[in-house]
């Protein structure tokens, strides 16, 4: 069964990213510095980066049935970040967010992630994951509301390229079984 590749909440509509977003989420999110920090991919240095990530995205979705999916505002349309679910078996999923640096402190995190992980449950997944910096107290509010729980901190090498590259960081792991 394959997730839509459109999905409405109160305030924001999730799509599947297309070609023709590469240089809103080169501008908006991907290639700050601020935005990036925190998160398990590189900060994007060109708008090859971008194309890169939205060609992986349409593989992710050919593979599995989703994959990322872009945030924007139902009411002006704009973009704000993205969001979706990395597969890692057909019922194990990952899932993250980023947000455009002014879309911050607006509950537009707690709403998407609310909306993916009701789209991990009509797709059957029963264990879906989420990674956060120990310092990203915010993130880790986002996650706790919507009912993922810690599952404690591990070192893992590359987990934050835009603060450490390679070397180990502490990683929080959360959890939301059985969805």
């Amino acid at each position: 069964m394959k997730g839509p590749t459109e999905i409405v909440t109160a305030r924001l509509v999730l799509r599947r990213p297309a070609a023709a977003d590469a240089q809103a989420i080169f501008r908006r999110f991907a290639s700050s510095h601020a935005v990036t920090r925190y998160l398990g991919w590189p900060r994007h240095e060109t708008i090859r980066d971008t194309e890169a990530f939205l060609a992986s995205s349409d593989r992710q979705w050919r593979t599995w049935p989703a994959g990322p999916y872009v945030i924007t505002s139902r009411d002006t349309g704009s973009l704000l970040g993205s969001s979706g679910l990395s597969f890692r078996s057909a019922h194990e999923a990952l899932t993250g967010y980023v947000l455009a640096e002014d879309a911050w402190g607006q509950g537009y995190a707690t709403e998407t992630l609310h909306a993916i992980v009701e789209l991990a449950c009509s797709l059957s997944v029963r264990e879906l994951r989420a990674l956060c910096h120990p310092m990203h107290a915010a993130s880790q509010r986002v996650l706790e509301k919507c009912g993922f729980r810690s599952m404690g901190i591990e070192m893992m090498a590359g987990a934050f390229p835009n603060l450490s590259g390679d070397a180990p960081a502490p990683v929080l792991h959360y959890s939301r079984s059985g969805i």
